[in-house]
């Protein structure tokens, strides 16, 4: 909930300044407790950016497809995530933090020996660590935390917590 509230109020921000929007595309690995997911996408700045005191906000869509793997069968992921970044003041403008919560179709339904999901629909939540490097910043590397589950929209509603490494290729 503090990071919608947080997205309303960058989207809403009087001041807010236009930035070049960029297109990037990025490939991710990651692990869970009981599978292991390759995950492509695409990313899409917004076409703004707020000051704050403690530092600069931007935001980006990031549409992607997964593939999961666990023990008893394999997934599909597909999902649509607004997300956004801080820049903090205190640290060089090439790291950032990213957060972001998105509708993500699962199928078939997630199911492992232990877990079984009981809805095709989830919301995937994610925290990253990043940083931009090369001559344009046109690469970007973040370590991710991202969690899967439904919400309680139906249960059994155990969630898959996953731990990812993100490679990004701006254009």
């Amino acid at each position: 909930m503090p990071l919608a509230l947080a997205a309303l109020l960058a989207v809403t921000a009087p001041n807010a300044t236009a930035a070049e929007p960029r297109t990037a595309f990025y490939v991710q690995g990651g692990v869970a407790e009981d599978a292991q997911s390759a995950t492509i996408g695409v990313s899409r700045d917004w076409r703004w950016e707020k000051q704050y005191s403690f530092g600069r906000v931007t935001g980006q869509w990031q549409g992607e497809v997964g593939r999961w793997h666990s023990d008893s069968q394999n997934s599909t992921q597909v999902g649509l995530t607004p997300a956004l970044r801080l820049h903090p003041n205190r640290w060089s403008e090439s790291w950032f933090i990213e957060g972001g919560i998105g509708a993500n179709v699962i199928f078939p339904k997630y199911n492992t020996e232990k877990k079984e999901f009981s809805t095709t629909f989830n919301f995937g939540d994610h925290l990253a660590l990043g940083k931009r490097f090369g001559a344009q910043q046109q690469h970007e590397w973040s370590l991710r935390i991202q969690h899967f589950s439904n919400a309680r929209i139906k249960r059994p509603n155990p969630g898959e917590n996953f731990l990812q490494f993100r490679y990004t290729r701006r254009l």
